[in-house]
């Protein structure tokens, strides 16, 4: 309530700059004296949406679908690999509940990656969505590879996510080996200086620590966990392989 009667006020004084001014500073007061809770980034408050965790849930369960379909059929491994991912996260009862209401959505509508992709970059922070697309690799590779099919759904997604090409390469390299790829995950070629090696590792580390992953949904916070393993895993190759102590 707060923020609406500061940006008339605003408004009034500086018109449409005191508006904005004063909607950002209401926000923030709404937020602080509220229910207690940390209050966050007033500009993520301003402007971006939550997304309830019904709703994160069904449209990570449409992208699951989208990416079991991808090379044209449907492998029981990776529909294991979901149904079981699920179970663990949730239990057996919500588990059932959250695919059941998938299954009615699906008969009423198309499920549109780019849609769902929208919906999802106005409600997440960016961290999210790279463990979200994570967890879809996961699920591809979950029968023994990821073919290419799969790759390019993968990399379709990736952009409608906004997803920055090195860091869509740093999480292919988590799947798909190659003698090079403890340098692709961390983002760096493999002729990068010793230096240059420890600093990419520290961003690394930084960008995909668990407690950046804000969300409720725990398979998505169980993600960045395996994720930030993966790029410690990495560093240790190198560390080993050049002898950095």
């Amino acid at each position: 309530m707060i923020k609406w009667i500061a940006a008339m006020l605003g408004y009034f004084m500086f018109r449409f700059p005191g508006a904005v001014l004063g909607f950002i500073v209401g926000t923030f007061l709404d937020n602080f004296g509220g229910s207690g809770k940390r209050p966050g980034s007033i500009f993520e408050n301003v402007t971006r949406q939550s997304v309830s965790p019904a709703d994160f849930e069904l449209n990570l369960l449409s992208l699951c679908s989208i990416i079991i379909k991808a090379d044209g059929q449907v492998n029981q491994r990776e529909l294991d690999y979901v149904r079981q991912y699920f179970l663990s996260t949730y239990g057996k009862e919500k588990a059932n509940a959250i695919f059941r209401t998938f299954n009615d959505v699906i008969k009423k509508r198309e499920i549109s990656a780019q849609r769902i992709c929208t919906f999802m970059v106005q409600r997440t922070r960016y961290e999210v969505r790279l463990q979200m697309l994570h967890f879809l690799f996961g699920i591809a590779q979950s029968d023994g590879q990821v073919s290419k099919a799969e790759i390019q759904k993968l990399r379709e997604i990736a952009g409608y996510f906004r997803v920055n090409q090195h860091d869509f390469e740093s999480i292919m390299a988590m799947f798909i080996k190659s003698t090079d790829n403890s340098y692709k995950i961390l983002e760096i070629e493999k002729t990068a200086t010793d230096d240059e090696v420890k600093k990419a590792y520290r961003n690394m580390a930084k960008k995909y620590h668990p407690d950046r992953v804000v969300t409720e949904n725990e398979a998505i916070r169980k993600g960045a966990e395996e994720k930030f393993k993966e790029v410690q895993k990495a560093y240790e190759s190198i560390q080993k392989e050049r002898g950095i102590s």
